[in-house]
């Protein structure tokens, strides 16, 4: 068997691995929700779940404004399909074979490794940056009522070198000797103050969204007035903040739930906030295969319509 047969392989061991373990997560955690998502109406949960898509797509947006900065646009299908199929590496174990499955993601469908590398890096200083934006509103609270939640307020030491990290001079700064050390041609332009923004805004859009999911799960269980949503959309951030810094375990596995019941406790009581959060955990694994499949779907489409992309010249999806 030749070593680029060997690589195949092992992508696709890797790919199946992922998913299994996605549907691992559904299936473990569904004995400790099912209860409670009998009591909720269709009404309750459906639109909860059908906002996760849309805080999704603005996730991938927010990385995708990147890659394309870097080099020749690479289109939406094709785009969604690296990130989220990528995406689903943060189910197994050691979150960082999401960036190493994008990477493979990325080679197949003709993007250069640097390329993708460098956009996935300046992505998580957004997402850092983004994060700790919204959930500045929830912080305070959340320590509050739980001191054991004090350690949270050490994230905001990021902020200052993740915005230093965001300015365009440095990001222009970083992909040229990157790229010069990885021995790929540098992209044509400096990065641009538009794209960091843009990239920004979407990824506050996406926290916008994830917060509206766990508010309207709140008010399924609690009458709460909208006034709420500013403390969901900030308690909802910090979870998913805190859950990536915690890389050993699957998708910050537990680490999220902590933060959803310290914010949601005092609201609905700890039982609910509980049941609460494992049922948005499940909702949300299963919109991250949902989307990665339909992301799948519609990148075959695209290779078949419009042919492979051909932006990164030099790169060979079977050559290693």
């Amino acid at each position: 068997m030749t070593r680029a047969r060997l690589v195949r392989v092992a992508r696709t061991v890797l790919l199946l691995l992922v998913l299994v373990a996605a549907a691992y997560a559904v299936v473990r955690n569904w004995r400790d929700v099912s209860a409670t998502v009998t009591h909720l109406s269709w009404r309750a949960w459906i639109p909860a779940f059908l906002i996760l898509p849309v805080a999704i797509g603005c996730s991938t947006m927010s990385w995708q404004v990147l890659v394309d900065e870097l080099g020749e646009p690479i289109g939406a299908r094709r785009g969604a399909q690296i990130f989220l199929v990528g995406q689903l590496g943060k189910y197994v174990p050691g979150s960082v074979w999401a960036y190493l499955l994008q990477l493979e993601l990325g080679r197949r469908a003709g993007v250069a490794r640097a390329r993708i590398f460098a956009a996935t890096v300046f992505s998580l200083a957004v997402v850092v940056v983004a994060a700790l934006l919204a959930g500045s509103v929830a912080v305070p609270s959340l320590v509050e009522v739980n001191p054991d939640l004090g350690a949270l307020r050490w994230l905001y030491l990021l902020l200052p070198v993740a915005l230093v990290c965001l300015h365009p001079r440095i990001l222009t700064w970083a992909v040229r000797q990157g790229f010069r050390v990885l021995g790929r041609p540098a992209p044509d332009h400096p990065i641009r103050k538009r794209a960091v923004l843009a990239s920004l805004a979407w990824a506050l859009a996406s926290y916008l969204a994830f917060g509206a999911h766990l508010w309207l799960l709140v008010r399924a269980s609690t009458p709460v007035s909208v006034s709420v949503l500013p403390l969901a959309v900030g308690t909802m951030s910090v979870a998913m903040i805190s859950g990536l810094f915690v890389f050993l375990l699957p998708s910050g596995a537990g680490v999220r739930e902590a933060v959803l019941v310290a914010g949601l406790g005092p609201l609905i009581g700890t039982g609910p906030a509980i049941a609460l959060a494992a049922v948005s955990r499940v909702l949300l694994t299963v919109a991250d295969l949902v989307t990665a499949g339909a992301a799948a779907g519609l990148a075959t489409l695209e290779q078949r319509r419009n042919g492979p992309y051909h932006g990164d010249p030099g790169i060979d999806a079977d050559e290693e």
